[in-house]
């Protein structure tokens, strides 16, 4: 599988805003979903956030209201704008990219897709 390429952690304090960005540059398949996972120390991995191509969205209940998931521009782009952070936001975010709609990708694992390598963001003080 082809890595995603994604941008954008860091260590911000609490009520901050991070951007992270990821691209999918040389896929093998038609990618319709894109989303955003996320994984802290001793917890299992979450699904945040995901968007189709059509514009159809999905958040988790811990981001709604802070968290907006958009597709790019450009082809196969994604992006997770992350605003009042919290301590509890703290995690490696890995980007994804799979061919469902959005009702099967967000049950998830997915037989078929694509990883980044993840960022790490760090919400302290």
């Amino acid at each position: 599988q082809v890595r995603l390429v994604e941008s954008g952690g860091g260590l911000v304090q609490p009520g901050g805003s991070l951007r992270l960005s990821c691209a999918a540059p040389g896929l093998s398949f038609n990618i319709n979903a894109m989303g955003w996972y996320r994984q802290a120390p001793g917890k299992q991995r979450e699904l945040v956030a995901a968007a189709t191509s059509g514009g159809s969205t999905h958040y988790a209940d811990s981001v709604k209201g802070r968290f907006t998931i958009s597709r790019g521009s450009a082809k196969n782009t994604v992006y997770l704008q992350m605003n009042s952070l919290k301590a509890e936001d703290t995690a490696v975010y890995y980007c994804n990219a799979a061919p469902y709609d959005l009702d099967y990708y967000i049950l998830g694992p997915h037989e078929y897709d694509y990883w980044g390598q993840g960022t790490q963001v760090t919400v302290s003080s």
